[in-house]
This record gives C-alpha cells, sequence and structure tokens, in this order.
C-alpha cells in the first residue's frame, strides 16, 4: 500500500472499528428504548447479570467495560435513580463502592433475552458471523492491550 493510500480514510482501522461501533450501538437503541435503558446501561446490566446475586464493587466494573470513574459514576447514580441497582460502601473497604441489582434490574433480564437475537436479525448476521468478528476483535484487543 502506497504512503498516499495509508492515509485514505477507508484504510484505517480505527475508523472501521469506530464506524462500526456507531453503527451497532444505534441498532441497539429500538432495541433497549422499551426497557427504558441506554447502551452504557445495558452493558452494566450484562455484568451484574452474569454475577448475580453477588455485587461487583465499581472498580472491577469499571474495569470489565473499560470504563473510568469518571463515567460510570454519572451512569450508575442514573441506574440507581432508576431502581435497577443499589450502590452501598463495601463491607471490606469504606472507600470501596459496590453494585448489586435490585428486584427489578434482575426482572429486565427476562425481557432483554431476546436482544441478541433480534440485534443479529437487524443486522442481517448470523451467529457464527458474530461469533467470528468477535473473536478477531477480542484478539486485536489483546495484542493491543499486551504491547501498551
Amino acid at each position: 500500500m502506497s504512503a498516499a493510500d495509508q492515509l485514505k480514510l477507508d484504510n484505517q482501522l480505527c475508523f472501521a472499528l469506530y464506524a462500526g461501533s456507531r453503527a451497532i450501538t444505534r441498532l441497539y437503541r429500538p432495541l433497549l428504548e422499551p426497557l427504558g435503558l441506554t447502551y452504557p446501561q445495558y452493558l452494566v446490566l450484562l455484568v451484574l447479570w452474569e454475577r448475580r446475586p453477588q455485587a461487583i464493587n465499581v472498580k472491577e466494573l469499571g474495569e470489565k467495560l473499560s470504563l473510568d470513574s469518571g463515567t460510570l459514576t454519572p451512569l450508575l447514580k442514573r441506574m440507581e435513580q432508576s431502581t435497577l441497582i443499589v450502590r452501598k460502601r463495601s463491607k471490606q473497604d469504606e472507600r470501596a463502592r459496590e453494585i448489586s441489582l435490585t428486584a427489578k434490574g434482575t426482572a429486565l433480564r427476562v425481557q432483554a433475552s431476546c436482544i441478541p437475537a433480534r440485534l443479529m436479525q437487524s443486522a442481517g448476521v448470523s451467529a457464527e458471523q458474530v461469533a467470528e468478528v468477535r473473536g478477531v476483535l477480542r484478539a486485536l484487543l489483546a495484542q493491543v492491550e499486551a504491547g501498551e
């Protein structure tokens, strides 16, 4: 690839990832709206549904979602106001906050269970295609993080 071609927008990996992420997030919007959720709130719930009934501390949640506390804290406050989660001080460390699901947050799991299949249908992709792309992206992420 020539030097000029290397600087074309369509040849940038970062742009393909960025545009793809935005497009997928747009597909989630109509699926999450009836549940009263934003995409970041949905991601938080996915983590909590995996761990339930066990709570998770904010730091660990941030690491799992690759979000800093400045982004995560307001998000969690809104979720608490919507009675999806409860934030409380850790018994082991007074400085740390633990997050757990409320009954309302737990109940949303049943309603959200159709979202992955509906998203694939909206995108026109198969489960195998999703698994393949996810595998490539995870490998890329691991390489990038190893090089940091």
